[in-house]
């Protein structure tokens, strides 16, 4: 279903191309200039989904996108001119759920906004080629020990109290609670959960991190998604 989108970029040609694009495929769309403006705007009114630019004037891309996760669990896909893996990761560890290098195909980018706010809205249920592929009819609900994950809701709860996760390490943290005990390489993970074919599997190594971050009692002795050396994680269930 189409949503409200507010695209944060300084350069007006992008931001037109980007919110016809976006038009087109029905959605609302809402264009801001700078990073400032934007948080304003987006505490006034809350979009489904804000495409922000990593260089802006002022106040840039990453603070602008580490504001956000402090109050809002808004889907983020973020614009970079900058092909520096560093950059990159710097946007999935303040809580980017996507990526696009300038210069991009804007199909590209609706196609990936189309892709985010399904997952956003807890379309993992329905999952298509390239995702969880798990059938509608899965359990409302998945627990294990302290952790309850409401699919409905698109809601984790960690002993009772609710933990906000970006809609990326949401897919990843149900990918693994339905396959427990599975080892599974970076590369299996990124397709599964990312839908990628290929990409920088360093990628999953931050979305591991900042769940262990968010789930474990010690992240630094994980419990629950373990690493298995030479090969990549496995999600260890409590004793039933």
């Amino acid at each position: 279903m189409p949503g409200r989108i507010v695209v944060v970029d300084d350069d007006p040609t992008v931001a037109d191309v980007v919110g016809r694009y976006l038009v087109r495929d029905g959605h609302t769309v809402e264009c801001i200039p700078d990073g400032q403006q934007a948080l304003r705007r987006i505490a006034e009114q809350r979009p489904d989904l804000v495409v922000l630019d990593l260089m802006l004037p002022g106040i840039g891309g990453l603070e602008v996108c580490r504001r956000l996760r402090e109050r809002w669990p808004i889907p983020v896909v973020m614009l970079t001119a900058l092909g520096d893996e560093t950059d990159r990761l710097a946007g999935f560890e303040v809580g980017a759920d996507d990526y696009v290098t300038k210069p991009f195909s804007p199909r590209e980018l609706a196609m990936r906004v189309k892709s985010v706010l399904r997952r956003a809205r807890g379309a993992a249920l329905t999952a298509g080629p390239g995702e969880t592929g798990q059938p509608a009819l899965d359990p409302p609900v998945i627990a294990d020990r302290d952790v309850t994950v409401d699919l409905a809701a698109h809601q984790v709860r960690v002993g009772g109290k609710l933990v906000q996760l970006t809609s990326r390490e949401f897919d990843l943290l149900v990918f693994l609670l339905r396959n427990p005990r599975q080892a599974f390489t970076r590369e299996q993970l990124l397709s599964e959960v990312w839908g990628w074919s290929f990409g920088d599997t360093s990628t999953v190594t931050v979305h591991v991190r900042r769940l262990r971050e968010k789930l474990e009692e010690d992240p630094t002795v994980p419990r629950r998604i373990v690493t298995v050396w030479s090969v990549g994680y496995r999600y260890e269930p409590g004793a039933a």
